[in-house]
Parts: C-alpha cells; structure tokens; sequence
C-alpha cells in the first residue's frame, strides 16, 4: 500500500540522514525554506514531457489531464491560456508563464489560504481585518481568563507576534488585509517583502541570549540538546563546521541579520524561470518572445499531452499499419 511505502521510506531516510549522513534527526526543524523542485522527474524531453507537465499543471492536475483525450486536453488547455493571459492581449509572455507556473506549484498555499479565509472573514466582505483574526484567536485569551493562564506570557508574546507580522503584510498599513496580504501574513517565507519578519522571528527563537546575533551555541542549541556527559553525535559536529565555514561568513563568531537570512532565505534556483524560458522557446515559433494561444495548441504534447495518451495513439498508429 502506499502509506506503507511512505512509512518504510520514512524509516530509511531516518537511517540514512542520522547514521550515514551524519545529519541532524528529522523531527529536528528545517528552518531553511527550500525551493520547490517542479517535478520528480528526469527533465528530459527526448525522453518523455511528464517533467514538463507536472510543471506546468501541478502534479495532481497533472494526473488528471492523464485521463483525457487529445480533444479534451486541448480544449482544457485553451481555457488555461485565457487564465495565463492576463492583459488579455492575446500573447502569453515569460513573465505570464512564470507566474502560472508558480501559481500551480503553490496551490497548497491557496488552499491552506483559503480554509482559514472561511474562518476569519466573519461579516464575508471579502476582506480580513486585524481585529477579525485577533479576536477569532485570542480573544478568549484577552478576556479576564487570560490573566489566570500560567502561560499568559506565551500568548502574549503571540499576540504581539502575530500583530507585528499581520502589519509587515498589510501593504496599505490599514490593518485589513486583502487575499495577498493575509496569505503573505501565512505565509511570508513565500513573499520577498516579508523577508525581514521572516529574520525577526527566526532570531527570536534562536537569540537566547538577547543580543540579536546567533552564535553557535544558539544554532546547535535550535537542534540538538545535550545530555550530561553525552558525547557529541557526529552531525553536531558536521553542524558547528557548517556554521563556521558557510552561516558565519564574516569570521565574527555569530551571524547577524544578514547572514541569517541568507541562510533560511537562500537565493535558490529559480525552477520557475529556467522551466517557463524552455516552455515559451520551444513554442515560439516566430521567434518574438511571446506565443500565442495557437502556438501553445500547436505545441499542446509538451505542455498537458500524456504518456496514456501517446500510448493510446502509438497503438493506433501501429494497428492501422498492420
């Protein structure tokens, strides 16, 4: 079954990271936002354009559009053109191909967005209010029962928090947020913008000592306590290396603002650019970087075709022949 597929892989990649790799243990948190791979696929288009599909789709729609018939599948496709082509001026560009490709890799995000849109909007306007989600949060807590919680300074320190986070999303400073706003605020390690809160945050989880800095005491200590008289296991010492060769890169001993967002927040690859410069050059055909709807049906097998599909029609082909 595939949960247990899941479970047995689970297992060995907890060998394998803590016993081979000398890596920290998986319930250990990752606080580095990696960027997303589009597919588990070999990019490779002699081969087959599943890499290219679950890009351009999103690995479930992909799974969907595996199911359909060339007619279908095109006429799907036409539709997402329109969607894609948002000036609607008939010519699908690298930035518009971009932005739906990150838009299907990140529909996790919209739908985590919306499920919580339903339980905050309360007068459904459209809109989310700091006071709405304040008071759908804490507002119990803000009553005469907070003060009898043995950890009100917890929720304190939440609410401030939140309401410092809520503001860095709220572009207009009118502490109402709109859909882009609130999902910044849910998440603002997706938003260039929010960056610095995402710092702010990670400092004040680490930042044991209150200066503002993460030495590397305070970056192990985020990962791994010690017991008395325990040695140290071989990934903490991999670790406290890392953070001397690569966190720390001014040689100060601590990282600062700078360095720790360049740790959590790493200039990645950028999937999305290298994948929606390939898609547009192989459907271009008059070369004037931009396609058209037609130049995208023309090309319809790289982006939605499916291998059942191809299948289906090899095997037609090859009864027609006989």
């Amino acid at each position: 079954m595939a949960w247990q597929k899941m479970l047995y892989s689970c297992c060995l990649l907890t060998v394998c990271l803590t016993y081979v790799l000398a890596k920290p243990p998986p319930d250990k948190k990752d606080r580095v936002h990696h960027g997303q791979d589009l597919s588990d696929h070999l990019h490779d288009d002699q081969q087959d354009f599943q890499y290219d599909h679950e890009a351009f789709l999103g690995k479930e729609e992909a799974k969907t559009f595996d199911q359909l018939t060339p007619e279908e599948s095109k006429e799907r496709l036409g539709k997402i053109v329109d969607r894609i082509d948002r000036d609607g001026d008939g010519f699908v560009t690298q930035p518009e191909l971009k932005d739906w490709i990150k838009h299907t890799q990140n529909r996790y995000i919209y739908e985590n967005v919306d499920k919580n849109w339903k339980d905050y909007d309360k007068n459904n306007d459209g809109h989310i209010a700091w006071e709405e989600f304040k008071n759908a949060t804490y507002g119990y807590y803000e009553g005469e029962a907070f003060g009898d919680l043995e950890n009100k300074e917890t929720y304190k320190k939440m609410l401030a928090r939140d309401e410092r986070r809520f503001k860095a999303a709220d572009k207009d400073g009118d502490m109402i947020a709109t859909r882009e706003e609130f999902t910044a605020f849910l998440h603002p390690e997706e938003f260039d913008y929010m960056k610095d809160v995402v710092v702010t945050e990670t400092i004040e989880d680490i930042d044991k000592n209150g200066d503002g800095l993460v030495g590397v005491d305070e970056y192990l200590g985020d990962m791994y306590s010690s017991e008395s008289g325990e040695p140290e296991p071989d990934w903490v010492k991999t670790e406290r290396q890392q953070f001397l060769d690569f966190r720390d890169l001014n040689k100060d001993g601590k990282m600062d603002r700078e360095e720790i967002g360049h740790w959590i927040l790493p200039p990645d690859y950028d999937h999305a650019e290298v994948e929606s410069k390939h898609l547009l050059f192989e459907s271009d055909k008059d070369k004037d970087d931009k396609i058209t709807k037609q130049e995208v049906l023309d090309n319809w097998n790289m982006f939605v075709g499916s291998q059942a599909t191809n299948y289906g029609e090899d095997l037609t082909k090859e009864h027609d022949e006989l």
